[in-house]
């Protein structure tokens, strides 16, 4: 600790003095004036520090700094030549700077001091409870509401792991991951239900200092309804609870009709008091049956229903719960949490993802979509073959998305912090590929003139090489590429010395590879050594029940392509997809989808049937045979072949309803209901 002069007791030296008292760094050792009733002599002398009359009487190395409070130049110099050169000697100009700091000091102080009395005010007032913790789990702040609910002091509290106050608390995990949880219903020890909603606490700097809480009583709700008697008393008491409640609450009679509801539920529901009071409680369903009707059929509680409410389609989680007083049922209250957010910030969440993995250039399991047999047979062949080093042939008609399974491969295999390497046999000349592949020396190829070149196997040495079309080989490349397989080594053009290599290949083509090898166009002894693994991916006419999954992907991808916002594809929309059999696989329906949204106007967020390019659906139209696919729903088959019918009658009789009704022997309300159906209005 550094020993300190203050030279000069004056109000400045006296603000130093005050300030130099709290410091654990600095040592007040003297205190000078010759004047002994300076407000610093008198200080000093109330905590025992030495006071004098002349700084000559110290000795010259007594002291390490010194502060001259005096605002005297003369003063500054004959310190300067008292003391040695060592010791630092603060003139009164600063000291003046610092006085004026410690008054700001003071006034800031009571600044905040007041500003924090202030929010404490406001959050002991609201209704909710508050609870914080810091970076140690510790709780750091905790107000009148929630100190109720839990039952405890708030100074006492205040210090405790949060564990020891809420033993079921996810704060902890909230600091952790930093991620923000709403509307999360949770029983405390002394059995009081609440919803709380959690968030990180982040400050200036983006770093989470900590995490929050905010929560409130529900079960004070559903004690209130079963107690009272009378309805209209039930309102009254419920009203002030409901109030302020960020969760939609409403409350029916006996009757299923509108009693009250809150102002988050007009906020949630985009419906006002008028449409709901009064009416029946279906009138805020766009999707789903009412729970509040349920729950008086039942007399039963009804927890955790997903369904989506007012004319936005909000989707929710619905609690219903019956009122019953003294056996008899007078109504039920339910309590609706908003999940569009949650789904918005997945949704979010999806399309960055998307666009790493985009940057990045590879793909994984996780970006290829498929719940039919056959399409998880073929993820779980492939996701075994990632786990070893076998050599893998992906056989697929074109558009299939063979591509996307080499990517998720090699994406799961101990190689996935290695090249990955992307060659499509098709597109090169045999010469071009053949120095792609292998490299060359200097001066052996003919169209370069000077300079040696790595093969795309080397390349790809402790990682993976995908060859596309595969079939597509020359005779002489499968002899060079059967080489690597069976020596895990490869040769330069003009080269005299192997070059060993640890490559792993994956192959992909859509030929008859069995028909190749009766032609004698394809090697026997290399189709055995790439054919160790085959995975079958099958077509997209084989799998539609995929197609809405597949689609909602594809829009999110476009939308980041052409910089728009389509949210959703209609079910028509979606209808009129399912019956075109897609020959060239998710491939065409990209091209389908993609030329759907460049006809959308841009304030336009829906994909409706209208956008869709019926020309591009034509051979579908044409086909006059019905293929009976086992792993398409009925309903959905059903559907292909009636709309097909309606087709070509409307066709054979040049668009007239009439006529064509009298044909199908129906009547012509019912054709215009099955046109609007299937998109054919």
């Amino acid at each position: 600790m550094q020993k300190v002069l203050i030279v000069g007791g004056g109000v400045g030296g006296s603000a130093i003095l005050q300030m130099l008292l709290e410091s654990d760094f600095l040592h007040v050792s003297g205190v000078v004036d010759i004047n002994l009733n300076a407000p610093a002599i008198q200080t000093a002398k109330k905590h025992s520090i030495q006071t004098l009359n002349s700084f000559r009487e110290y000795e010259k190395n007594a002291v390490e700094i010194v502060f001259n409070a005096t605002g005297s130049d003369e003063v500054q110099k004959e310190l300067q030549k008292h003391f040695f050169n060592k010791t630092v000697i603060i003139p009164g100009s600063i000291a003046n700077v610092l006085v004026n700091l410690l008054n700001e000091k003071e006034h800031f102080i009571t600044r905040l001091s007041e500003q924090s009395h202030k929010q404490k005010i406001i959050f002991n007032s609201i209704e909710e409870g508050m609870v914080g913790i810091d970076q140690n789990s510790r709780i750091i702040f905790l107000n009148k509401s929630a100190a109720r609910m839990l039952e405890v002091d708030i100074a006492s509290s205040i210090g405790l792991h949060i564990h020891e106050l809420i033993s079921m608390s996810e704060l902890p995990r909230i600091y952790e991951t930093g991620r923000t949880e709403l509307n999360k219903e949770l029983q405390l020890q002394n059995g009081l239900k609440i919803v709380t909603s959690r968030f990180p606490m982040i400050d200036e700097h983006g770093e989470t200092i900590g995490a929050f809480a905010v929560f409130q009583d529900i079960s004070e709700v559903v004690s209130l309804a079963e107690e009272i008697t009378d309805l209209k008393e039930v309102q009254t008491m419920l009203q002030a609870i409901i109030q302020s409640s960020d969760d939609a609450i409403s409350v029916v009679d006996e009757k299923g009709n509108g009693l009250i509801v809150n102002p988050a539920y007009t906020r949630i529901t985009g419906l006002q008091t008028e449409d709901v009071i009064g009416q029946p409680a279906s009138a805020d369903i766009s999707e789903g049956e009412s729970m509040h009707f349920k729950a008086l059929k039942t007399r039963k509680p009804v927890r955790g229903v997903n369904m989506k409410v007012g004319p936005a389609n909000r989707e929710v989680i619905v609690n219903v719960a019956p009122i019953i007083v003294d056996n008899k049922l007078k109504g039920s209250v339910g309590v609706i949490h908003d999940t569009t957010e949650i789904r918005s910030l997945m949704k979010e969440l999806d399309r960055a993802r998307s666009i790493i993995r985009t940057l990045e250039s590879k793909y994984t399991f996780d970006d290829i979509i498929g719940l039919s047999a056959e399409m998880q047979l073929s993820l779980q062949q492939a996701k075994l073959a990632a786990q070893t080093l076998v050599t893998v042939l992906l056989r697929g008609e074109s558009g299939t998305g063979k591509e996307l399974f080499a990517h998720a491969i090699h994406s799961a295999s101990d190689r996935k912090f290695n090249k990955f390497v992307r060659v499509n046999c098709a597109a090169l000349s045999e010469e071009i590929l053949d120095s792609e592949l292998f490299g060359y020396e200097d001066g052996a190829v003919p169209f370069v003139k000077s300079g040696e070149k790595r093969g795309l196997f080397e390349e790809a040495n402790n990682g993976s090489i995908f060859l596309d079309e595969i079939g597509e080989l020359s005779p002489a490349i499968q002899s060079k590429l059967l080489r690597v397989l069976q020596e895990h080594e490869t040769l330069r053009i003009g080269g005299t010395k192997p070059i060993p290599v640890n490559v792993r290949v994956i192959a992909s083509t859509n030929a008859n590879m069995e028909k190749a090898l009766l032609d004698g166009t394809f090697r026997e002894d290399l189709y055995y050594r790439l054919n160790r693994m085959p995975i079958l991916i099958p077509p997209l006419r084989s799998r539609k029940q995929d197609i809405p999954r597949i689609a909602e992907r594809l829009l999110l991808k476009l939308n980041q392509e052409y910089g728009r916002k389509v949210e959703a594809i209609t079910d028509k929309a979606l209808g009129l997809l399912r019956v075109y059999d897609w020959p060239g696989n998710v491939r065409e329906l990209e091209n389908v989808i993609s030329r759907s949204m460049i006809f959308m106007q841009m304030h336009e967020h829906v994909l409706t049937e209208e956008h869709i390019p019926l020309n591009m659906l034509k051979a579908a139209e044409a086909k006059s045979e019905v293929v009976v696919e086992a792993s398409v729903p009925l309903q959905e088959q059903l559907d292909t072949v009636e709309r097909a019918i309606l087709h070509h009658a409307l066709t054979q009789f040049k668009g007239n309803k009439t006529k064509t009704a009298k044909q199908l022997e129906i009547s012509l309300r019912t054709l215009y209901y099955k046109l609007e159906k299937y998109g054919l209005a």
